[in-house]
């Protein structure tokens, strides 16, 4: 297998075909492993490359001038990222966790074949970023800081449906993407606690007890 350009070769192993969909990505890309924290992807750089993630949590972000750094997402496996409509990232991308992710060269796909494939991928991922961006304008627009925080959590646990649900990200990411300072992400959680509407083992596990008052929470 020939490696994608423009990455550290010995960091990328090929992707066996039961690794991920049957397409021409998952059958040209390559894996690529990120510790936690670790850029993936820096501001501005150039948009050769898309990403899938097979395992762990992805973040993108926006370092403004100011000094803030508005969250743009979160993406979770099997969700691509990394596709621009221009020829720069406009965020950067970073590891929340260990991750493990499928990289395809846009010319690669081109290359194979694949051209209504990447048109497939960047149509598919702006439909889900765009929608996403709606959400979350809707939550930082019209929602009160408890109905954000029960909003975050409803998500995360429909993505995680049953069972305890993983906090891949700390309190500052939360309170970062919801808006908020750290103090009130944990007051919300605290006062959601006390109401036995979830529970919390330590600060990046919980479980939903009560997931009509979460569904009513989150709704306003």
């Amino acid at each position: 297998m020939t490696y994608i350009q423009s990455f550290d070769d010995t960091r990328a192993t090929p992707v066996a075909a039961e690794a991920g969909p049957d397409d021409l990505m998952s059958r040209i890309g390559v894996r690529m492993t990120f510790a936690k924290d670790e850029e993936i992807y820096g501001q501005g750089e150039n948009a050769d490359l898309i990403y899938r993630v097979i395992s762990g949590t992805v973040r993108t972000s926006r370092f403004m001038p100011d000094g803030r750094r508005p969250i743009g997402d979160f993406y979770y496996a099997g969700d691509l990222f990394g596709l621009e409509t221009g020829g720069e990232h406009d965020m950067a991308a970073e590891a929340l966790s260990d991750c493990t992710i499928l990289v395809a060269n846009r010319h690669a796909l081109r290359g194979a074949g694949g051209e209504d494939e990447l048109k497939r991928l960047v149509w598919e991922a702006t439909v889900r970023d765009l929608e996403s961006a709606r959400q979350h304008l809707t939550l930082l627009v019209r929602k009160t800081a408890c109905e954000r925080v029960a909003s975050f959590l409803l998500g995360l646990a429909n993505r995680r449906r049953g069972g305890h649900v993983e906090l891949a990200m700390g309190r500052q990411d939360t309170a970062d993407y919801l808006g908020l300072t750290i103090e009130t992400v944990s007051r919300m959680i605290t006062q959601l606690q006390a109401a036995k509407v979830v529970e919390f083992k330590g600060s990046r596990l919980f479980r939903i007890c009560d997931a009509q008052a979460l569904q009513e929470m989150a709704a306003g």
